[in-house]
């Protein structure tokens, strides 16, 4: 016995998943940027302790 009902929807998961990688690539990407400027930040913190001390 099938289920009674309408159909799942199956024709836009292929679009649904394309969004969803790529909004998974743009959280990765602003990670890495971040991570990006706080070594930045944090190295020239240290240099500019190293050169006061």
């Amino acid at each position: 016995m099938s289920k009674k009902g309408k159909e799942k929807n199956t024709t836009n998961k292929a679009k649904h998943t394309k969004l969803l990688n790529r909004k998974k690539n743009r959280i990765k990407k602003e990670k890495e940027t971040r991570k990006e400027r706080l070594k930045v930040i944090v190295k020239k913190h240290q240099e500019k302790l190293d050169t006061n001390e």
